[in-house]
């Protein structure tokens, strides 16, 4: 994005704290945007939102599995700021590679509740906000490559893409009557702590993994929007 595309709008980020969240939540404030940050990591959080200065950033606490607390992070939002434009649904988490034998089915709950469930309920809330106020708004969802491809990642966190892709389908279908676009974006393998464990190694072993399977290595993309 060039200049201040963004003025004036404001935007909810899950798992704003960290990672992919972060980095959006500085991309969007530099593009005139104010940002609430949503994650249940409070000292990152607060420190991301204090880095980019509090009159532009905030952090609020949230765990995306319980709807009461998705639900007023959404009424916090809107009374804080009047409106709300633009849902950057990225809160995820992703289990250790095990073998399909070892499935844990705990941790699948787990994963399907934070990366599908926690999304649908942020997509619901956000949207009834966006409905009320008639804000022709914007909801984008990180699912992965792995929705697209299967068998190179973490077998929960997998289902959990594909389903998330689904999801973002059908809320499209739907929403873009109210003139809401709903969009997933699918990153490949990037080297954040939810995917390293916080783990120099595992990161090393990431970065190599890209390098190996990545097949745009040095071209330029430009992309119109």
């Amino acid at each position: 994005m060039s200049g201040r595309r963004l003025e004036g709008k404001v935007v909810i980020i899950t798992g704003g704290a960290s990672g992919i969240g972060a980095e959006a939540a500085r991309l969007f404030v530099e593009n005139g945007a104010r940002v609430v940050i949503v994650d249940v990591q409070d000292e990152m959080g607060k420190n991301v939102a204090v880095s980019i200065g509090e009159e532009q950033a905030t952090y609020h606490r949230c765990d995306v599995t319980d709807v009461s607390q998705v639900e007023d992070t959404v009424k916090f939002t809107v009374q804080k700021h009047g409106r709300l434009d633009v849902l950057f649904s990225n809160a995820g988490v992703m289990e250790p590679f095990k073998s399909f034998l070892d499935l844990d089915l705990d941790r699948l709950d787990r994963t399907m509740a934070v990366n599908l469930r926690g999304s649908a309920a942020f997509i619901k809330h956000a949207a009834r906000a966006m409905v009320d106020h008639g804000t022709r708004g914007s909801i984008i969802c990180t699912t992965s490559v792995l929705a697209e491809i299967a068998g190179s990642g973490p077998h929960a966190y997998t289902a959990s893409k594909h389903g998330l892709v689904g999801l973002v389908m059908s809320a499209c279908g739907e929403l873009g009557k109210y003139g809401i676009r709903v969009n997933g974006i699918a990153p490949f393998a990037v080297v954040t702590g939810m995917s390293t464990g916080g783990d120099p190694a595992a990161g090393k072993y990431v970065e190599e993994y890209c390098a190996a399977a990545g097949n745009l290595k040095g071209l330029v993309l430009k992309v119109i929007i």
